[in-house]
């Protein structure tokens, strides 16, 4: 699909679009970044669910990773950790997301996250 509208004249309809808004998400997390160490979002709109039971649902496991999709559109580190667990049962947790280049201090946070939840 990618290759046909690339092709096929909608050049400028979709991948020019798509890369002006892009450029907008780097620029407004680049001046996020100017405040902030850190940006912590949740995971997933809705709580783990069981294995298999989303499987003839694909719009409901895709809208289930649609938070994560932030972090890769910006070109920034993230990690999910679950860390609490709602009444259900189910496991859910944040996405801990650093500036380019702040790997370590990403990996840091989430270490220290972790610890304090764990006890």
């Amino acid at each position: 699909m990618g290759t046909f509208v690339l092709s096929s004249g909608y050049y400028d309809a979709y991948f020019t679009k798509a890369q002006q808004v892009r450029k907008l998400l780097v620029d407004r997390t680049k001046l996020i970044f100017k405040y902030f160490d850190l940006i912590l979002l949740p995971v997933s709109p809705t709580t783990a669910f069981k294995i298999g039971e989303k499987t003839e649902d694909p719009i409901s496991m895709y809208l289930a990773d649609i938070y994560t999709v932030y972090a890769n559109l910006a070109g920034i580190p993230a990690l999910a950790i679950p860390l609490f667990q709602h009444t259900n049962g189910m496991p859910f947790g944040i996405q801990v997301m650093t500036d380019r280049f702040k790997e370590l201090s990403l990996i840091q946070f989430s270490h220290q996250l972790m610890q304090q939840y764990k006890s």
